[in-house]
């Protein structure tokens, strides 16, 4: 049976390798420095671990295919990370451990849940906006998303168009 859990630490290595074969598909539409980078550091994954914003999707046999890491940026949920094991694309596995994170999210009291991305990339800022994300002029970004955007920036992500998203927790069911 596959299923949302929190990740453990013997998790951790295998987000690095779903976030590794989920930056491939950058490759085919020219995006080689992502489909390259670097996926998050075992000691980044383990702090939202530790933090108990850290989730998997898991196989029948309990092995994760797609994760997702949740921070907290201007008193909102938000997502650091989500990603799926391109083998498993289109089983809705990110909507629903996006759907876990905004539960979650509600739980905490929190009104809303953003995240940055690429705008012309189909399975991100359009794949968001079907969601019900919505996009955030950069005149309206509070100040920790500003820094959030302003990091990306200096790690070279700007180099394609890249936005901030929110989506309201009432949206979320």
């Amino acid at each position: 049976m596959q299923m949302i859990r929190p990740a453990t630490d013997a998790d951790l290595p295998a987000l690095q390798e779903i976030e590794i074969a989920a930056g491939k598909p950058f490759a085919n539409i020219g995006m080689m420095a992502i489909a390259d980078d670097d996926p998050p550091s075992l000691e980044r994954l383990r702090e939202f671990r530790e933090a108990g914003r850290a989730w998997v999707w898991v196989d029948d046999s309990d092995q994760p295919i797609g994760y997702l890491v949740l921070g907290i940026v201007d008193g909102n949920a938000h997502i650091e990370q989500v990603s799926v094991d391109p083998d498993h694309a289109g089983k809705r596995i990110g909507k629903q451990l996006i759907e876990h994170a905004a539960r979650w999210a509600k739980t905490q009291g929190m009104r809303a849940i953003t995240l940055t991305t690429f705008t012309e990339v189909p399975w991100n800022g359009p794949y968001y906006e079907r969601l019900g994300f919505r996009y955030v002029p950069v005149a309206a970004e509070a100040p920790e998303m500003r820094a959030v955007r302003a990091a990306e920036a200096d790690h070279g992500l700007e180099r394609w168009p890249r936005t901030a998203m929110r989506a309201e927790l009432s949206h979320w069911p």
